[in-house]
């Protein structure tokens, strides 16, 4: 039981890791509202328009994931230096949105997990 527990910690670990090292770095909410809110950043909600214009986080701009070659486009015109926020419902696009950001020329990302859905309830 203890060596895998033991196995299972070091995994988790490494997935951490191996994460941080691409460049994409997992927040949560009380990240977004410390580093994000009031602040000058690029943040984008990578939702439908329809459930951007139902509500989103204040100064997020909207580039719909579902259209690739329009997203692609879009991402673009921002500064691939300078760190990119990225949302949407749950996790689940902006996770996707991410890694396709970073094969882009993006250093460095930070997907906010829980997403529009976390954030609506606080």
């Amino acid at each position: 039981m203890r060596n895998t527990l033991s196995i299972l910690l070091l995994l988790l670990s490494f997935s951490c890791v191996s994460q941080e090292e691409k460049g994409i770095y997992i927040i949560d909410v009380q990240s977004v509202k410390t580093d994000i809110i009031g602040k000058d950043v690029q943040l984008v909600d990578v939702r439908s328009e329809e459930e951007y214009n139902k509500g989103h986080i204040d100064d997020a701009i909207n580039i719909n994931i579902a259209d690739k070659e329009r997203f692609t486009a879009e991402i673009q015109k921002l500064d691939k230096t300078k760190p990119v926020y990225i949302y949407c419902h749950s996790g689940v696009r902006s996770h996707r949105a991410s890694k396709l950001i970073q094969e882009l020329g993006f250093t460095t990302i930070y997907d906010f997990t829980g997403g529009w859905s976390v954030w609506s309830q606080n």
